[in-house]
């Protein structure tokens, strides 16, 4: 492929398609600030909504207006007019009308299968809709966009009608041609070949909005913009209805790293990272681990063979550079590390080591024997952090655990179980032994008491620290009640998030042993910032 630099605009579909996906309602104020980060990315366009449909996005556009964007321009959605309406008195036209947006995208029928049996209107009466619809609409804004809906499947069923579509609306004045895989089932090759064809028939501007129902939508994106289309559509992490929409965290960088496009500054190109966290935070979703560019896996390296290559030269296995797309190198932790991915471990915890002491080799050996216990250190890092210290003789003992005890009591048929735990630690020659109740769980109780315990004499540094996740993993299959379990606790106060772990064949031990080490690890923490 060969871009010469050629400049793609990005249409964010974030706000609208995306917020369609399944188990996300963003408010008002949820696509307000979303739509100042997508601004702080870059992106040309941001597809507010359709106005016409809800009262939320009425409201959105109305408070859009207020926004200082810097470069990115909003667009209001809708479809064309409806059959036997005239523009000026159809609703859906009106309200884009109304949104004000200077820019607007509507979509319209191409595939005859649809325009004859949904639109349930004739060929020709359909190429009028699509007509109307954008000369009407030219009156009012800027720019107008028809989005060419199930286009591919119409032009494979029927080339010519589709083409004619497309027609209708560059003789209309459309300023850009989208085509849409509506139903997410197109392919590559189909795909950029069709484009190729498209691009030499028509003047107007192409662009492409993919849907991911085969897992193509990035692929098709690329091969999209390599066979001509100068706007490439998609949504922040891919989100949208059932399997989402090209995913822009990808088709960006996809376009500007790999094939030499121009999309955004490489400044912008920084805070990819950001931008998709902000999202899912906003979204009230889980971060994918692994996704490309900017999952936390992204770059993290786990056998020792890689670690030790690349602490030589970082390109033997990265396909960019991390702080390109605002990501970081990471060396993972497991019985497949090896002592390069060790003292890689080491150096960022600021201790030193040299590669051929015993203590080394020591580490490497309780490593994989911890693990073959059911151990995993991967996301507990806080907790391997206190193993590497211990080994090393630089872990200092805050406090000693000496005993606990959790009961768990029903006491009438509609009450909600009450959970007590007793905990007893010594600190220096101090023994504090205090009870905690919680209606949250025996874990929560258990919390909630070892802290108690633990105020008197740390009480500044653990104020802010809440118990973010709590995660159970059976170890042991087929040894029902007797199985041997791994719990993870992800912890965190407003500075940073750490995850610590715990095995046991006792759920409760488990846990203690987590909450523990992350109360520890804050401790360290603590105490390693004042020194400095």
């Amino acid at each position: 492929m060969k871009s010469m630099g050629r400049k793609i605009e990005v249409y964010d579909t974030t706000l609208r398609d995306g917020a369609q996906t399944e188990e996300i309602s963003l408010s008002v104020e949820d696509k307000l600030r979303i739509a100042e980060k997508l601004d702080e990315l870059g992106v040309t366009y941001i597809e507010g909504g359709w106005p016409g449909s809800n009262p939320r996005d009425i409201e959105f556009f109305k408070k859009a207006a207020r926004l200082r964007l810097a470069q990115a321009g909003i667009v209001a959605f809708g479809s064309t007019r409806r059959p036997k309406k005239k523009p000026e008195n159809d609703e859906t036209l009106k309200a884009l009308i109304e949104s004000r947006a200077s820019v607007m995208t509507i979509f319209g029928k191409t595939w005859d299968f649809h325009v004859k049996e949904a639109l349930k209107v004739s060929l020709g009466e359909n190429l009028d809709i699509i007509h109307d619809s954008v000369v009407f609409l030219k009156r009012y804004a800027e720019k107008v966009f028809f989005d060419a809906e199930h286009f591919f499947d119409g032009y494979l069923n029927n080339s010519e009608y589709a083409l004619q579509c497309l027609g209708a609306a560059q003789e209309a004045g459309a300023d850009c041609l989208v085509l849409c895989d509506t139903n997410g089932g197109a392919t590559p090759m189909v795909v950029g070949g069709i484009v190729k064809k498209v691009k030499r028939a028509f003047r107007a501007p192409l662009g492409v909005h993919m849907h991911n129902d085969s897992d193509c939508a990035v692929a098709n994106s690329l091969m999209a913009v390599d066979a001509g289309a100068s706007q490439v559509q998609g949504t922040i992490n891919g989100l949208g209805e059932r399997c989402g929409n090209a995913n822009l965290i990808s088709v960006i960088p996809d376009l500007q790293l790999k094939l030499g496009f121009r999309c955004i500054s490489p400044e912008q190109m920084a805070r990819l990272r950001e931008v998709s966290r902000f999202v899912n935070e906003i979204a009230n979703l889980r971060h994918f681990k692994r996704q490309p560019y900017t999952g936390d896996s992204a770059f993290a390296h786990k056998a020792g063979i890689h670690v030790s290559a690349i602490l030589k030269n970082p390109k033997t296995y990265e396909h960019v550079i991390p702080e390109k797309v605002g990501n970081a190198r990471r060396v993972l932790i497991s019985d497949l590390a090896g002592k390069s991915s060790i003292m890689k471990k080491a150096e960022e915890f600021g201790v030193s080591i040299a590669k051929d002491s015993a203590q080394l080799q020591e580490i490497v050996t309780k490593l994989k024997d911890l693990e073959s216990q059911g151990y995993q250190f991967e996301g507990a890092e806080a907790s391997f952090e206190l193993f590497m210290k211990k080994a090393l003789g630089l872990h200092k003992r805050f406090f000693d655990l000496l005993e606990f005890r959790v009961i768990v009591e029903k006491r009438t048929r509609k009450e909600e179980p009450i959970s007590e735990a007793t905990i007893k630690i010594k600190v220096g020659e101090e023994i504090e032994h205090t009870v905690e109740e919680s209606r949250k769980g025996p874990v929560n109780a258990l919390d909630r008491a070892l802290r108690k315990a633990l105020e008197k004499h740390y009480s500044e540094e653990l104020k802010d620290v809440r118990l973010l996740d709590y995660k159970v993993r059976v170890l042991t299959a087929g040894k029902g009640t007797s199985a041997k379990v791994r719990v993870f606790v992800e912890s965190g106060d407003k500075e940073d998030i750490w995850g610590t772990v715990g095995v046991s064949e006792n759920i409760i031990e488990a846990s203690c042993q987590a909450l523990v080490d992350s109360i520890e690890h804050k401790l360290l923490r603590e105490e390693s910032a004042a020194k400095d």
